[in-house]
């Protein structure tokens, strides 16, 4: 029972008692820029369940998970080739540090310039932000590994795939996974200002659009849905590394 508490009732408390605080803060509140709580949920209810899905979220969803999928396959599988070679790692290291801190929103109206409007350029901007994350967490887990256990693997003549995959990358894969985290809201976030500053659709160009129309609850209810979604999508990915790590945490028991 205290493990059941622990684990699923005590982290409800402090959002619920958020929306109670809301909820009762708004209630009888006249301003056009802070609508109450009720009024948002309503018009929440009345354009996100089902009726606007189609249109703005799915091609939300879509970016982000070409865009993350697209930064996990690059940044992996550059992180490893880099990890295990110094020398091109160091070479190269300035030039990763240089564009780790360019940001990507930055290099918007050159993506529409290469890629013009549309899903294309929403994928290029996500993959020029996450990636970085994902890449440098990469590198170190590799090159967290010991030498003596890739010694040991050469000695015995374990082949360089085997050694990759069986070793390399399940010691890095704690890294990996908390670059993934990192990439995972970098990828939320440069998806709505993709949106807002390049695009016909999506949850960022409705909330930009209803902003501009003073249409104020159905601009709070779209926030309201891009907290909901960046919630489930890191309860999805924890759920995925608990799985994926499970053979890490019963080895540090």
């Amino acid at each position: 029972m205290r493990t059941f508490a622990g684990r699923f009732l005590l982290p409800l408390v402090l959002p619920v008692v958020l929306i109670a605080l809301w909820w009762f803060a708004s209630a009888s509140s006249t301003s056009i820029y802070f609508p109450p709580l009720p009024e948002i949920l309503e018009t929440f209810l009345e354009l996100w369940i089902f009726s606007l899905v189609p249109e703005h979220v799915a091609p939300s969803m879509a970016a982000i998970g070409l865009g993350l999928g697209i930064s996990i396959v690059l940044g992996v599988s550059l992180g490893v080739a880099l990890g295990l070679n110094g020398r091109v790692a160091n070479a190269v290291g300035p030039a990763l540090q240089f564009l780790r801190y360019l940001p990507a929103v930055a290099l918007l109206p050159l993506a529409i310039q290469l890629v013009g409007l549309g899903l294309g350029m929403r994928v290029l901007v996500i993959v020029l932000g996450a990636l970085w994350p994902i890449l440098l967490n990469t590198i170190d887990g590799v090159r967290g590994v010991h030498p003596a256990v890739l010694d040991v693997a050469r000695s015995n003549r374990v082949r360089p795939v085997d050694r990759i995959f069986r070793m390399v990358l399940p010691a890095a894969a704690p890294q990996i996974f908390a670059g993934i985290r990192a990439s995972l809201a970098v990828s939320v976030i440069l998806m709505v200002a993709s949106e807002m500053l390049g695009s016909s659709a999506g949850m960022g160009f409705f909330i930009l659009q209803a902003q501009r129309q003073f249409s104020l609850p159905e601009m709070w209810s779209g926030m309201l849905l891009l907290g909901i979604i960046g919630y489930l999508l890191n309860i999805i990915l924890l759920v995925v590394e608990h799985y994926v790590l499970s053979w890490h945490r019963l080895s540090r028991a």
